[in-house]
């Protein structure tokens, strides 16, 4: 972690405990100790440890990065039992509002000092108990979800036959380094949402800048949870959200042209109601990265290549076919056990004529069929760019531009960029790293002329603050992808997906019980 960013942490861990002490200093002269002693970081929380006659090891606690910003309320929720504050809310103010609620205590002539004594003559009833005890375990919950592994459900399909829908994930926050939250004013285990309510589940009013803690470079290969980039503004209806994006939206609403279809979206807001989502609040995905900082990327006839080499597929990515069997008619049980098909899913097994199928095969299925002779002729079912329709260049896949007439299965070559490292700005580039420049690093930028200004300055280059990623999911021709929305910056990185603890479909799926992700 830089120095800085520790900094950042520590500073904050000193307004906690520092910004209650004006009202500390009177209730320390009510409690008969010098007010001095409240204007002392960290100091303070020692007196109050030593007046509830309370373990001093908590005032250590405090130093420990983040975890130290939940000790310190509880520091101060037992200090303010010594002034007769007993009830649950008087706990919640003292833990949540302790600048404000602390002067009350201390220039009211209604409080006063009970001491140790006074303490020991209340009893918790039974549902405080509990009520403490859920608070504990939220926390607890809380800071595990944050620094060690959180859950995951597999929403769709575009990691099969990988990852399949139903299946439940622990995502591990070390793989990468854990983050902390940019937005960390949110209700507890809820993402972005309250519910299907569209309600925002977290407050703006404090954001911090992007941190991660024992920073660990994302692998080739690995399966990786991330905020959606393109889903920082999204139009908050249910049919909407991340699945058909905003900008998709808007640019198809100006018939490519960006800025026409925004504004067609801005100013009606009845139909296309906008909400922006700091960084770590976007929706989660899952994709594979084919592609690291500083890699060039290329997509050949549905095969990735990396600095001009094949990559070897995933060992269950899928891609379409044209199939023709040898007239053996498809039987059901056969098709599901040896292929791994579901000859009643459309979406897997398609009749287009006499002994001819469209199949979404994974390299594994084709090569059983052909060795058993079943396949009689097979091809993929390849997106050529000469067979897409130019209407479409500039609206659907990234750069959304005329100049990189890209398909799915033909796409490239794309730099990614790497921190640290410099890239000159052109006119076939300029849409390529525009967003990365502007949105995900935070620069003014503007193509004036044929001329580029970043910050009001011209330059003819960028040098890279951040890492990016390429990121495709297995499912080749069934995934919203990079391919469709570009870069994902390194400050998006969730974690890395590490065990599939659980699998429903009418049923456990009991054979991918605690499988780990490869």
């Amino acid at each position: 972690m830089p120095f800085s960013q520790l900094l950042v942490i520590y500073f904050i861990s000193v307004l906690i405990v520092f910004l209650p002490s004006f009202g500390l200093a009177k209730m320390f002269i009510k409690a008969g100790v010098a007010p001095w002693k409240a204007y002392v970081p960290f100091y303070n929380t020692w007196v109050m440890q030593e007046l509830g006659n309370r373990p001093k090891h908590w005032v250590f606690w405090q130093f420990i990065p983040v975890v130290g910003w939940f000790i310190s309320p509880g520091i101060f929720i037992e200090f303010v039992k010594l002034f007769g504050r007993f009830s649950l809310v008087d706990h919640i103010l003292a833990a949540l509002f302790a600048p404000f609620y602390f002067p009350y205590l201390g220039y009211s002539p209604k409080v006063r000092y009970i001491g140790l004594q006074g303490v020991k003559h209340y009893k918790k009833p039974a549902w405080r108990e509990w009520i403490d005890a859920a608070v504990f375990a939220i926390v607890a919950a809380t800071l595990i979800r944050t620094f060690v592994f959180e859950a995951y459900t597999i929403p769709s399909g575009s990691m099969e036959k990988t990852l399949l829908i139903n299946d439940f994930l622990f995502v591990s926050k070390f793989s990468y380094g854990p983050r902390i939250p940019n937005t960390p004013l949110s209700i507890p285990f809820v993402h972005n949402y309250i519910g299907n309510s569209g309600v925002t589940s977290y407050s703006k009013l404090i954001q911090l800048p992007y941190m991660r803690w024992f920073a660990s470079p994302v692998k080739r290969g690995d399966v990786v949870v991330f905020n959606f980039p393109a889903g920082d503004t999204v139009i908050n209806k249910p049919d909407y959200q991340s699945a058909k994006p905003y900008y998709d939206v808007a640019r198809q609403l100006g018939g490519g042209n960006m800025n026409a279809g925004r504004n067609m979206v801005l100013n009606d807001p009845d139909n296309y109601p906008i909400v922006v989502h700091p960084a770590d609040k976007s929706d989660n995905y899952i994709k594979r990265c084919t592609g690291v900082a500083g890699d060039s990327l290329e997509v050949r006839a549905a095969h990735v290549y990396i600095n001009g080499k094949m990559q070897d597929p995933p060992p269950h990515s899928q891609i379409n076919y044209l199939v023709e069997t040898n007239g053996q008619q498809l039987d059901e049980d056969v098709m599901r056990n040896e292929y791994n098909l579901n000859i009643n899913d459309e979406t897997e097994v398609a009749s287009r004529g006499k002994n001819v199928y469209e199949m979404l095969l994974t390299a594994e299925a084709l090569q059983k069929m052909q060795a058993t002779g079943l396949v009689k002729n097979v091809k993929p079912l390849l997106e050529e760019p000469a067979t897409t329709d130019p209407r479409y260049w500039g609206q659907v896949l990234f750069p959304y531009d005329t100049l990189h007439k890209w398909t799915v299965d033909y796409y490239g070559p794309v730099w990614i960029p790497k921190k640290g490292a410099t890239v000159q700005l052109t006119p076939q580039n300029y849409s390529i790293y525009e967003r990365a420049i502007r949105v995900y690093e935070h620069n003014s930028l503007e193509n004036r002329n044929g001329k580029y200004y970043i910050n009001g300055k011209e330059t003819t280059s960028y040098t890279f603050k951040m890492n990016y990623y390429w990121m495709m999911g297995d499912n080749r021709h069934e995934s919203q992808d990079s391919r469709y929305w570009g870069f994902v910056p390194e400050d998006r990185i969730v974690g890395k997906a590490a065990l599939i603890w659980f699998s429903w479909n009418n049923g456990p799926r009991w054979n991918r019980l605690f499988r780990t992700v490869k």
